[in-house]
């Protein structure tokens, strides 16, 4: 959101000729005529031309062409509706309005922007995938294609929508086939290394084999059998806004028990609920961790990744979980695998 927006601010005084040095000057390509911030109408470039052409002349008022029925959004639009709907109504900057009161302003350019991130992205592909046998005997799991391409190639593309450039790809079964995919990441215009461990280290001990020149930044690490559409950008977004030495990302999972369970004291009921459901927040396989966590794990010492999060917990560092509402996918089974190609069509993933 432009935090400019006070610049395009004009009075019910103002005049057309006002109005449009402050549609030149600040290049939005709007003004806002608000009375202590309570949004009357907005006013272009378009609705001054329309205003010349019915005789009226520079300095009559600006409110004789503002529109006074604008579109607006509430603060709380997501960046998806809002580009929907600027590219519909064929607008450039949408006034934020909570309660009558302008907030903020959003245009078009700063949208479809795409903003650069220096962290570095660990994609985990050691695994062997046992449980997708035969599909993996040659060849290792990131690689089986949902739709058109390899799993992991989906997820090395969202990252690369969400702005990331700096890849590190873990490998241990079949790792020749995985670096000849993927190569150096010049293809999808970023950078790809790899760590290779000779004996699986654990989600957490691959941490351990990443080079010291890594840019010291919080790092996002996924499972490289995860098929998801959030935007990495948020959870990244979350970790720094609160403070976190690390984040894990959690999904929320119900399960019904089959029976009516009993509630008593001694011999007595007191109560009674049939097929009661539980629910509980389950490990989604991504993670943000800061520096001092994963320059933490020693060269070729095996742990998985819950357990460091435990041991930095016990020491008080803040560790924190993520809900994850949007779409989500572990491929860790053949039933998964072929759900995944039936959800690939609707994600709009490939």
């Amino acid at each position: 959101m432009k935090n400019s927006w006070q610049k395009i601010i004009i009075s019910q005084q103002a005049t057309i000729r006002d109005a449009l040095k402050v549609i030149d000057s600040q290049a939005l390509g709007i003004a806002l005529i608000a009375d202590n911030n309570k949004l009357l109408g907005t006013l272009t470039d378009g609705d001054i031309r329309r205003g010349l052409l019915r005789s009226l002349n520079m300095d009559d008022a600006a409110v004789e062409v503002m529109n006074s029925n604008p579109i607006v959004v509430g603060p709380e639009t997501e960046k998806e509706q809002l580009i929907h709907l600027m590219e519909s109504k064929s607008i450039f900057a949408l006034p934020v309005v909570k309660n009558g009161v302008i907030e903020g302003i959003h245009t078009l350019h700063e949208l479809l922007h795409k903003p650069q991130y220096e962290n570095p992205i660990f994609l985990m592909a050691g695994g062997f995938g046992t449980r997708l046998r035969p599909l993996t005997d040659d060849c290792p799991k990131p690689l089986l294609k949902v739709g058109n391409k390899p799993i992991l190639e989906i997820t090395l593309q969202r990252f690369i929508d969400a702005g990331f450039k700096n890849f590190y790809i873990s490998t241990h079964y079949l790792p020749k086939m995985i670096q000849a995919h993927f190569g150096d990441g010049s293809n999808w215009g970023v950078k790809i290394q790899y760590v290779h461990e000779e004996n699986p280290l654990g989600t957490g001990g691959a941490l351990g084999l990443l080079p010291k020149e890594i840019p010291q930044l919080p790092l996002i690490m996924i499972n490289g059998d995860i098929l998801t559409n959030m935007d990495f950008s948020k959870l990244l977004e979350f970790h720094n806004k609160e403070n976190a030495d690390a984040t894990m990302c959690v999904r929320e999972y119900d399960y019904q028990i089959p029976y009516g369970v009993i509630y008593g004291e001694g011999h007595r009921i007191t109560s009674m609920i049939e097929k009661p459901i539980q629910r509980f927040h389950i490990n989604a396989g991504i993670y943000v961790v800061n520096p001092e966590v994963y320059n933490s794990v020693d060269k070729d010492t095996a742990i998985d990744m819950p357990t460091l999060l435990e041991n930095k917990i016990a020491k008080n560092k803040s560790v924190l979980m993520f809900p994850l509402h949007e779409y989500w996918l572990d491929i860790g089974q053949m039933d998964d695998y072929r759900r995944a190609q039936q959800d690939i069509i609707s994600l709009e993933l490939e």
